[in-house]
């Protein structure tokens, strides 16, 4: 087996073994279950894996959304079912309107063609059956004008009542996308906005993903604490939102992990980017302005590798971290891209022979 199938077999035997625990465990077939057992199944949280194997065959819903909501944050998932619910009802329900509408029209018309076509007879016919007709078209007309008005005053109050539904939708969205801490995209959105980067081929020559780390940071966190380490990653991400255009996709992919989507550029355009970047935050002041305490320099090591360069999504994001394991082997705060030649090393050694 080619290392290229592997993971993708890996994969597959893993989302089976979900499916079949989640049917096994009697576990509603539900996107935020899923979620969980993946989590659970990954092993990213011992504590997770145990609670949930705990609850055996007798998980109730609200169990499992207490343990999401403790361990993954997904609280406004059920939110977001409910509103995405809601707004398929409000859809249904319009197009009812709209289907009794156009019934009613089509029956108007149907009036209109054929007292046409009587007007229109080489048949005689008297002043008498041409004043009813008249009277029985402006009556027709009338009621279908107020049964037009009534149509379009309930059409807008659905409208009204459904973009209320999808705002609450994409704001429940939002949330449930945003890294608390450094309110930028998080993992989860990440990983979305990953996907979709091999949908379109013809751009993968000018699509690069960056990943940085931010060097040294176990060193912050021991030495000025948790707190203090926050901070710093608040204003890292700060930094990085502030220097890239709008456009660029910015997200805390793990730890002190960030990464950066980026399209419609060259590689020495993508360095360029990079390395802005990177001399903005080694030229950030970071002090406590109340205590005075000066935290020092902090830097960051990127590599990032252009779509052009990998197959598929899992490949892109493994060749971007392996030349982010190169610019921290070559003495950190710097921007490398990857090269075919970095395969070698960086599956020979890993990660494990440098201290972030």
């Amino acid at each position: 087996m080619t290392t290229a199938t592997a993971p993708k077999a890996q994969s597959n035997d893993l989302i089976s073994q979900i499916i079949y625990a989640v049917r096994s465990m009697g576990v509603a077939p539900i996107p935020r279950n899923y979620q969980l057992f993946y989590e659970a199944y990954i092993g990213s949280n011992p504590d997770l894996t145990r609670e949930l194997a705990g609850l055996g065959s007798r998980a109730t819903q609200e169990e499992l959304d207490e343990l999401a909501h403790r361990y993954l944050g997904t609280g406004q998932a059920m939110v977001i079912e409910d509103a995405h619910s809601k707004l398929l009802v409000e859809l249904d329900s319009l197009l009812k309107l709209l289907r009794q509408e156009q019934s009613s029209l089509e029956s108007y018309s149907k009036l209109l063609g054929e007292t046409a076509q009587r007007i229109s007879s080489k048949n005689n016919f008297s002043t008498d059956l041409l004043t009813n007709a008249l009277s029985l078209l402006s009556e027709a007309t009338g009621t279908t004008m107020a049964h037009g008005e009534k149509t379009v005053g309930g059409v807008v109050q659905r409208s009204q009542e459904m973009d209320q539904v999808r705002r609450e939708l994409d704001e429940y969205k939002r949330i449930a996308n945003t890294d608390s801490l450094t309110r930028i995209a998080n993992r989860r959105a990440f990983d979305e906005r990953l996907a979709t980067t091999y949908d379109n081929s013809a751009i993968l020559p000018v699509t690069a993903l960056v990943l940085a780390d931010i060097d040294n940071f176990k060193k912050i966190n021991d030495t000025y604490g948790h707190p203090v380490g926050d901070k710093i990653l608040a204003t890292v991400a700060s930094v990085i939102r502030s220097n890239v255009r709008k456009d660029v996709f910015v997200a805390r992919s793990g730890g002190e992990e960030f990464a950066m989507i980026v399209e419609g550029n060259t590689p020495e355009e993508v360095m360029i980017i990079c390395e802005r970047v990177r001399r903005a935050l080694e030229t950030r002041t970071f002090r406590n302005s109340r205590s005075g305490v000066d935290y020092g320099t902090v830097t960051i090591s990127l590599g990032f590798a252009m779509g052009s360069q990998a197959t598929d999504p899992g490949e892109l994001y493994a060749s971007a971290d392996t030349a982010l394991y190169h610019a921290k082997n070559a003495g950190r705060n710097r921007s490398i891209l990857f090269e075919d030649g970095m395969k070698k090393d960086y599956i020979g050694k890993g990660w494990l022979i440098y201290k972030r």
